[in-house]
């Protein structure tokens, strides 16, 4: 997957109660997501710890190769 640059999306001039809010709403919004998609990220988890290396597959290949 490729690392999307979010930088942008954060103004430097957020007042201290914005940034808390929208902190608070990024966490719920995360939580929201793990919750309703809960299976699909297990599987994908459990699949990416299974990756074998084809050329030695009693060997266990990094998931970020």
């Amino acid at each position: 997957m490729n690392k999307i640059d979010i930088e942008p999306l954060f103004p430097e001039d957020l007042s201290d109660e914005a940034a808390s809010v929208l902190s608070a709403f990024l966490y719920d919004l995360a939580g929201a997501c793990e919750s309703r998609y809960f299976t699909q990220l297990q599987r994908h988890h459990e699949e990416q710890q299974n990756v074998r290396d084809p050329d030695h597959p009693w060997q266990s290949q990094s998931p970020n190769r």
